[in-house]
């Protein structure tokens, strides 16, 4: 954050309006930039003196706006930073509120020009402003600036302490809902960052609770690119949604029922449930820009999982090989990949033609699952209660048999 040291004894305000009527106006000639240049000066003069503060942030600006592509980039920070500063004066937090939205709109009207300045500059006016709500609102016009500037790498690095923020913020669900979607949006143009878009677009759809009609309306187009994205992503393989209020309601609507039941398909079902809903619907998948071969890949691994978890702890060749329709020679490879994904951790015993499973990891985790959990929990619980009384009836059988100290036998 940068810091204003006054060098003379003429304001920092008067000077910056000086700077920047003198540059504005050079190009006028003497005769018509001196009575301008002194009108802005008494204009700046009396608003310091009256503490309108709002009307020299207003005034300073419009100068300052006018040379933006005059003055260099060190001038324009140190005649921004001045400006900024000026939000550390009003003591109602209204007045600061208007001087932040003021300063930071004007930022942000032509982000074509020196994009990544503008947006330093709106991070130093962030760390200036006290208010919470002001924060995240020049933080949201640094995010649009970011977008349209097309200058997001220099966005991102904040985006990990988003969860920080919103302790800070303390933000209703309107304003979630705006910040998670900017977020998802900018990330999903970002190369490498598809998981990421993915958890805040999860974020956006976990802020509708099912009670507003109205407001779960908007959710549905992003509920069905949350489906698209989560079938497209060849490694991932959990999450949450099919229970989830703004998912959940597409189930009963027309336009999107498809898209819902595919979930459920990869979510829940096997490679045969797939192939039954591809055939049915292999124009509906084109229009979601699905490729059949990746859907294909992705539900042989998913059911490989679903294999794993029926409770006997192995599985036969064959049936991988029927399940998968796979041929024998593929089965040992299909595996190691389930393993590479971290889906299973198992054994292959190439000798009894059996896979040895360990583990599966759970696709999705809901009512049952906790259920199957608790009934696991409560067996191993009763296993260890049996070890230690086992454990303590030997001790006691041990004790008693030790020779008594002393006593001679003979």
């Amino acid at each position: 954050m940068t810091t204003v040291v006054p060098t003379s004894e003429e304001d920092p305000a008067l000077s910056i309006v000086r700077f920047t009527a003198e540059m504005s106006w050079a190009d006028a000639g003497q005769e018509v930039a001196e009575p301008q240049v002194n009108r802005l000066c008494i204009e700046t003069q009396e608003c310091v003196i009256e503490g309108r503060w709002l009307d020299l942030a207003s005034l300073m600006l419009t100068s300052a706006d006018l040379i933006f592509s005059k003055a260099s980039e060190k001038d324009l920070e140190c005649i921004f930073t001045i400006i900024c500063n000026l939000v550390k004066k009003p003591e109602s937090l209204d007045q600061v509120q208007e001087m932040a939205e003021l300063i930071s709109t004007k930022l942000a009207q032509q982000p074509s020009d020196k994009p990544a300045l503008r947006l330093k500059i709106l991070f130093n006016l962030y760390n200036l402003l006290e208010n919470p709500y002001s924060r995240f609102f020049v933080y949201m016009k640094a995010l649009n600036l970011a977008i349209n500037g097309k200058v997001t790498e220099h966005i991102l690095p904040s985006f990990k302490k988003i969860d920080s923020f919103l302790q800070e913020w303390n933000l209703g669900v309107k304003d979630q809902r705006e910040l998670f979607l900017k977020i998802s949006n900018i990330l999903k143009e970002t190369k490498g960052y598809a998981k990421e878009s993915f958890k805040f677009l999860m974020k956006y759809l976990e802020t509708f609770s099912g009670e507003d009609s109205y407001s779960m309306n908007e959710a549905k187009e992003e509920a069905l690119r949350t489906i698209i994205a989560f079938v497209k992503a060849p490694d991932m393989f959990q999450c949450g949604l099919l229970d989830m209020p703004a998912v959940v309601q597409l189930e009963k609507d027309a336009k999107y029922a498809l898209a819902y039941q595919l979930l459920k398909i990869f979510l829940t079902g096997r490679l045969d449930d797939y192939l039954n809903f591809q055939e049915a619907n292999s124009e509906l998948l084109k229009t979601y820009g699905l490729i059949h071969e990746d859907c294909v890949e992705k539900m042989r691994l998913l059911t490989l999982v679903d294999l794993g978890m029926m409770g006997t702890g192995q599985i036969p060749y064959s049936m991988i090989k029927d399940t998968l329709k796979i041929d024998d020679i593929e089965v040992e490879s299909w595996v190691v990949k389930a393993i590479s994904a971290k889906l299973l951790v198992c054994k292959i015993d190439q000798m009894n033609q059996v896979i040895i499973v360990s583990r599966c990891t759970e696709c999705v985790f809901g009512p049952n699952q906790w259920q199957l959990l608790r009934a696991k929990l409560a067996t191993w619980r009763g296993n260890i209660s049996g070890v230690i009384s086992t454990i303590h009836a030997n001790k006691i059988i041990e004790d008693n048999t030790q020779p008594l100290q002393g006593l001679t036998i003979r």
